[in-house]
């Protein structure tokens, strides 16, 4: 296996209107965490944290230079592992309890964490040796409804379980921009996990398909647009009729 330094293991991918892409470049794609950065006014949003294996905040330093709300779209490993680097911490209530005490089962580190999950290994052995992703007990619960002020621009949090129960996505109507977490993305969906439910993501993707989304950001994978939102989950939905 290739061993890259600390200083590579992270890219970050400037888009438009204060939004930035951080992500692992080798974690390969099924597993890499598309995690969004978002620039307000007042403070910013991170939305996930990745796999945790090096750390966010020693990389990229920027991260803290201002209030920062950590965000967890939902609670598996390769989407919070680096919360516990964040003095503010949000998550729904339905996955609060596994932010607060993670385990390889409850966050399904124990299903997927492996070398195949790798291009290449960071430089520091036991970072992956004796990988575990650590607790970060949320310092705020966010449930459909809530808003986040950034001072000039405001997310608002939907409901959105299926993947998982306590998934949620983040709304800015301003622009027309959907952060979708794992509930929808352009790639292979994970609906089968130990808490996952096919019910829930039926009314949740259902709910998605009528935003009037110009563009979505997923939890994984390319971001698309509004249209090949509709596209993918009027294709989701024929195929589990």
């Amino acid at each position: 296996m290739q061993i890259v330094s600390r200083e590579r293991w992270f890219e970050v991918d400037q888009r438009y209107d204060g939004i930035s892409l951080i992500h692992e470049p080798y974690v390969r794609p099924f597993y890499r965490c598309n995690m969004w950065h978002v620039q307000g006014r007042e403070r910013d949003v991170l939305i996930d944290s990745g796999s945790g294996l090096v750390s966010l905040r020693e990389q990229l330093p920027w991260l803290t230079e201002r209030p920062l709300l950590a965000v967890a779209s939902h609670t598996h490993f390769d989407h919070i592992a680096g919360h516990h680097e964040f003095p503010e911490r949000l998550v729904h209530p339905a996955e609060a309890d596994i932010l607060a005490a993670p385990t390889a089962a409850n966050t399904l580190a124990a299903d997927y964490v492996g070398d195949a999950m790798f291009e290449a290994h960071p430089d520091c052995p036991l970072c992956y040796a004796e990988y575990r992703v650590k607790a970060a007990p949320a310092t705020r619960l966010i449930e459909e409804g809530d808003v986040l002020d950034l001072g000039d621009r405001v997310l608002e949090v939907l409901h959105t379980p299926g993947h998982s129960p306590g998934g949620i996505s983040l709304w800015e109507a301003k622009t027309q921009t959907l952060f979708s977490g794992d509930i929808l993305y352009d790639g292979p969906l994970v609906e089968d996990a130990y808490h996952s439910n096919l019910e829930d993501y039926a009314r949740s993707l259902a709910r998605l398909r009528d935003l009037p989304a110009r563009t979505v950001h997923g939890g994984h994978f390319p971001s698309f647009s509004g249209e090949r939102m509709r596209e993918l989950i009027d294709q989701w939905l024929l195929s589990h009729r």
